[in-house]
């Protein structure tokens, strides 16, 4: 939800209101399990990840028609480009939204603990009260997933931005005014977590599909590489590294793999935390959606009417985010989920094909040492996903067997 031709702010806002979510819970596990130096990878990945964004905007302005992630492909490669970029950019949103509702369904469990909800008369009624409580916040969110107009979802883009801060700020008060008295020693490096945290981290960083929208929305695009995204990723990764220090000094060993649920039970601030973590999913749905929606509807043959369309897009959506809501509940491995999505998904969207786009797109401009660059670059992207794909994987495989 992008307006058309942004000022500077509203571009850095937007790229900063993109990239802080979901990844943020997780950074003081994944600097726990990593050690304090982890946070050089931390800081190495957003470094990567502003390289690249200025990677997409320079294919962006090659051609000037190109509006999103899947142009970029198709001025690359052709069809084959336009459909492995669409391929990546739907595995991302359908893995997020699964994400998000894992850790919809974790907080809601900590917010209602120990309720009970008795509703035999629903065909639905095995599930325990949690899984109840979770699909009824899923269903109470399906309705925004109807709204035609993007303007009209842009206050949830707000909302979002506004939990995320809320979350920052409780934690930070929660060690400024002493409601935790510890002080952890942080491990200096664990190798073995590295493949693990990399997909966490990686996560953290997770926006490039919506960077050409903000791109193409500026007034002046130019300042885009030059100063927007160095400012929003120096901004997101110092917000990360503060966050991950503060949990993990906070909580040692015992930090969950979202920060909410380490923080004290008793305290009202908590309660703002978990209700902040709770209603960010809810706020998620239809802007992670609309991509996927605005292509489906451009799709649609032009003969049919638009309230047709609008229940043909709507029906799909809800059809969506009921299988996410069932694989979330079946599958609730939260921080397993996060890692698998930035080492399978998130390292290809955000380093590995901007690289290679880049290339192809430049080729005949590039400097050896800038093609050298970036096909490093796209090589050790290309080893950190894999590695940290079949570590997720194989964690993700381990506690299912554990608790079937």
């Amino acid at each position: 939800a992008v307006e058309e031709k942004s000022s500077f702010i509203h571009a850095v806002l937007n790229m900063i209101g993109m990239l802080i979510g979901l990844g943020q819970l997780s950074t003081p596990y994944a600097l726990e399990n990593g050690g304090w130096t982890s946070v050089f990878l931390l800081v190495g990945l957003g470094a990567v990840c502003t390289y690249t964004s200025h990677l997409l905007g320079k294919c962006l302005s090659k051609h000037s028609k190109s509006r999103d992630y899947k142009d970029i492909g198709q001025n690359a490669f052709g069809a084959r480009g336009k459909i492995t970029a669409a391929t990546f950019v739907y595995m991302e949103i359908f893995m997020s939204l699964v994400s998000y509702t894992i850790s919809l369904h974790d907080n809601l469990a900590v917010v209602f603990r120990g309720a009970r909800l008795r509703l035999d008369w629903l065909p639905w009624a095995h599930l325990s009260s949690s899984q109840m409580l979770s699909t009824v916040a899923v269903l109470v969110a399906l309705p925004s997933l109807w709204l035609r107009n993007l303007s009209s979802i842009s206050f949830l883009s707000t909302a979002g931005i506004l939990m995320s801060i809320l979350i920052f700020v409780t934690v930070a008060c929660t060690a400024i005014f002493g409601a935790v008295q510890a002080n952890h020693r942080i491990p200096v490096l664990n190798l073995r977590a590295i493949p693990a945290i990399s997909g966490l981290y990686m996560f953290g960083y997770a926006g490039h599909i919506v960077f050409p929208n903000i791109y193409a929305a500026m007034k002046d695009p130019a300042k885009f590489t030059k100063v927007v995204s160095i400012i929003s990723f120096s901004i997101v990764t110092s917000w990360y590294a503060a966050l991950a220090f503060t949990g993990a000094k906070l909580f040692g060993p015992e930090v969950d793999s979202q920060i909410t649920l380490s923080m004290p039970q008793n305290l009202l601030l908590t309660k703002i935390a978990l209700w902040a973590t709770v209603l960010t999913p809810m706020t998620k749905y239809a802007l992670e959606f609309a991509p996927f929606a605005i292509e489906l509807e451009r799709g649609l043959p032009h003969s049919l009417r638009t309230r047709t369309k609008i229940l043909i897009r709507g029906t799909i959506g809800s059809i969506l985010l009921l299988v996410i809501l069932a694989l979330a509940l079946s599958v609730p491995y939260f921080e397993h989920v996060l890692s698998l999505t930035g080492s399978m998904v998130s390292v290809g969207i955000s380093i590995v094909i901007p690289c290679i786009f880049y290339i192809k797109i430049y080729w005949t401009e590039i400097s050896t040492p800038v093609l050298a660059l970036n096909a490093v670059i796209a090589a050790t992207g290309v080893v950190m996903g894999a590695f940290g794909t079949v570590s997720s994987a194989r964690s993700l495989l381990n506690s299912f067997k554990t608790t079937h």
